[in-house]
């Protein structure tokens, strides 16, 4: 009998018609593109928005810090707050909502209107990563699931390959303004694609918080999210801050840096879709390749700078690596506790925003005071815990009261 702190997971699978089977799931992967293309434009027109808005290059980033942390602060209560509503109209106000931020943000004359903006994309971050995460099996049965979370996933992926440098492009020919302009367009086109191929998703348990509780009580999701904390954690530590020791000890040039994080990006595409699909029979098994390739690349990193093609093969091992770890990491909390989906998918989903958002912090720290090299042995040390972690466990680990209610 399912008890009330599974909150709305066990529904069952909306499948669409089979002549639209698929139509959903790349909307909803439409979606995830969006929301980090949104997330990460800043990146790429950190100067100009810096100099429009008379502001430092420091504050300007606080605006991607600002949508990290709101995101991550309402991921893991999504269902908590969404109550009974129906998961597709809650998935198009959201993408509507993010539309709206865009727009602010596109049209701020001072940065404390885009930190409003900011704040309005990281609400609909949060809820649309929350529900993301948690729909592969509600769109597609058993055999499929494995590629419809591939799919929905791989809109991260793509979102750095394609998203944030066609915005900075788009910056170059017009101004930054348009990048966010054309991202505010984009989200009322995701909202429609969304509302008319998405199938009802209702729901008909109410979410609890001691159903947020009762799923980190389960050892098995619990180990996933510490899991997916520590990775998370390093690669933004590293990676965050690899343009600096491309430049400084590989001494590379822009346009070959610019070639190079290119290949790194297409990488992670082809990993995405490598051990995503893995990952829905052998979640632990694509979490180890994740982490091991993370790992071994951060770590050979610092070693790698004598050479192009020594730093192009580290960085394409990093990218294939990482490009799977957000698929593999969600299929290991998923088949810990298939009851469990929508409330470990949510405490998933914060636990990744609030790493990307702690581990650029904390790389800031170490880089100003102790170099390049020490912020990489740093992020090797924190992908190395999660690696470790993860041959120690399996995600069917669990013990006496894990299924108990609240």
């Amino acid at each position: 009998m399912t008890s009330p702190e599974t909150l709305a997971d066990a529904e069952t699978p909306a499948t669409p018609p089979a002549t639209h089977r698929w139509s959903p799931v790349l909307a909803v992967a439409l979606a995830t593109f969006t929301v980090v293309s949104s997330e990460m434009m800043p990146v790429g027109l950190l100067t100009p928005m810096s100099h429009s808005l008379g502001v430092s290059d420091g504050i300007s980033g606080l605006s991607l810090t600002i949508t990290g942390l709101i995101a991550a602060v309402l991921s893991p209560f999504t269902p908590v707050l969404l109550g009974l509503r129906d998961r597709r109209t809650t998935l198009v106000a959201f993408m509507l909502l993010l539309g709206l931020a865009d727009a602010l943000t596109a049209l701020a004359p001072n940065f404390a209107v885009l930190a409003l903006g900011r704040v309005l994309l990281g609400a609909a971050m949060g809820i649309v990563w929350g529900l993301a995460a948690s729909l592969g099996p509600r769109l597609a049965d058993g055999p499929r699931t494995a590629l419809t979370m591939t799919l929905i996933f791989s809109g991260v992926s793509i979102a750095s390959v394609l998203g944030v440098p066609l915005g900075t492009y788009l910056a170059a020919l017009l101004d930054w303004r348009a990048a966010f302009w054309a991202l505010a367009l984009l989200g009322v086109v995701s909202a429609a694609v969304l509302a008319t191929t998405l199938p009802a998703l209702p729901v008909h348990e109410r979410g609890r918080l001691s159903g947020l509780a009762g799923a980190l009580r389960h050892r098995g999701i619990a180990v996933g999210i510490a899991i997916t904390a520590f990775v998370v954690l390093g690669h933004f530590t590293g990676y965050t801050y690899v343009r600096p020791v491309l430049e400084t000890d590989a001494g590379l040039s822009s346009g070959v840096i610019a070639a190079c994080l290119l290949g790194y990006g297409l990488a992670g595409v082809a990993g995405n879709f490598t051990l995503g699909p893995l990952s829905g029979g052998r979640p632990r098994t694509a979490v180890l390749l994740a982490l091991s390739g993370v790992t071994l690349a951060i770590a050979l990193l610092p070693y790698a700078t004598g050479g192009l093609v020594t730093v192009l093969l580290a960085l394409i091992v990093w990218g294939a690596s990482y490009g799977g770890v957000s698929v593999s990491t969600q299929n290991w909390v998923r088949t810990a506790d298939p009851a469990r989906i929508e409330a470990s998918a949510a405490v998933w989903a914060g636990v990744f925003n609030a790493s990307i958002a702690l581990g650029s912090f904390a790389g800031g720290l170490v880089v100003d005071h102790a170099g390049n090299h020490a912020v990489l042995l740093t992020a090797t040390a924190l992908t190395a815990a999660g690696l470790l972690l993860a041959a120690l466990s399996r995600p069917g680990d669990s013990r006496p009261g894990d299924h108990r209610p609240g």
